[in-house]
């Protein structure tokens, strides 16, 4: 059995289909909407869960000021350190331009109550869940014993840059805004087997770091199918010839990428994103446009 291309054909009439389907999913997956905590009552369950008890790595961090004088900026020669503050501090600055958008989208969308579409409503609760995400990486550095991490707010340049792109058309946002959810999940198909070899050391800690991110990864590969819906066939032309130059800019920002990830690969894999190549077991988990399942051959 094989999936249709995400980058394949649609009608406008199948997208259109797939909306109230893509709404079903999330708020059966992800819960109520909790507007004034930017929340979902499922993901926040879910995160009691994973959280308690606390699993914590046996050795703390060879040094925890070097994560947080380096966490928003690499300060000291990163030769000078460890594996696991390079890939901790790479994932704070990841998270954090999350974050940032996040909170100018946030900002750019009407509250659920005022949503007077399907669309508007969907793009509630998908940055609800953004938000939900934030909080799993919070998890990530507990468990690595770094109990105060703040997300430090971003220049006020790139502030002003997301607040902007938030309030873009979405014939103009669609194209950039698939190939930022095409880069999210690339990035943490790769910062998988980085943490295994990273963490090796920390069984218990590994595991929980694991299924932590993995939480994230299923949200996003059912994002990236909505992102899809949105577009036809010169947007999703137009997304594909994006993630070369938005991956490689993106990473440049965070200088650690060219330490940990080969970056090329990381093009690569984006540009040829295939739902075959995902085990049964992420399949079944995550939401995919009936267009794409509707080219599926046996």
């Amino acid at each position: 059995m094989s999936y249709g291309s995400l980058f394949g054909r649609s009608t406008t009439e199948a997208r259109h289909d797939n909306w109230t389907s893509y709404f079903d999913f999330i708020r059966k997956t992800s819960g109520e909407l909790l507007e004034a905590d930017k929340d979902l009552t499922h993901k926040r369950e879910l995160l009691k869960q994973l959280s308690e008890p606390a699993v914590r790595v046996r050795q703390p961090l060879a040094s925890g000021e070097a994560f947080y004088r380096n966490c928003d900026k690499l300060r000291d020669d990163p030769h000078s350190l460890d594996e696991k503050t390079l890939t901790l501090t790479c994932i704070y600055k990841f998270a954090r331009h999350e974050w940032a958008g996040i909170e100018a989208a946030w900002s750019a969308v009407p509250p659920l109550d005022q949503c007077d579409n399907v669309r508007f409503r969907i793009a509630r609760y998908h940055l609800a869940e953004e938000f939900c995400h934030v909080r799993l990486f919070g998890e990530m550095f507990k468990t690595c014993h770094l109990d105060h991490v703040e997300w430090i707010p971003m220049p006020r340049f790139i502030r002003w840059f997301y607040a902007a792109i938030a309030r873009f058309p979405y014939a103009i946002l669609g194209a950039p805004a698939l190939a930022s959810e095409l880069m999210g999940v690339t990035f943490y198909f790769h910062l998988k087997p980085l943490l295994n070899e990273v963490f090796a050391d920390e069984p218990e800690a590994l595991a929980q770091l694991q299924r932590l991110l993995e939480v994230i990864t299923l949200d996003e590969l059912s994002h990236i199918g909505q992102r899809r819906n949105y577009l036809g066939a010169i947007a999703i032309r137009v997304a594909r010839r994006l993630l070369s130059p938005m991956i490689r800019s993106y990473f440049a920002d965070i200088p650690e990428a060219k330490l940990l990830f080969n970056v090329d690969k990381m093009v690569q894999d984006a540009r040829e994103f295939d739902y075959n190549l995902l085990s049964p077991r992420i399949l079944e988990r995550i939401w995919i446009p009936s267009y794409i399942l509707a080219a599926r051959s046996v």
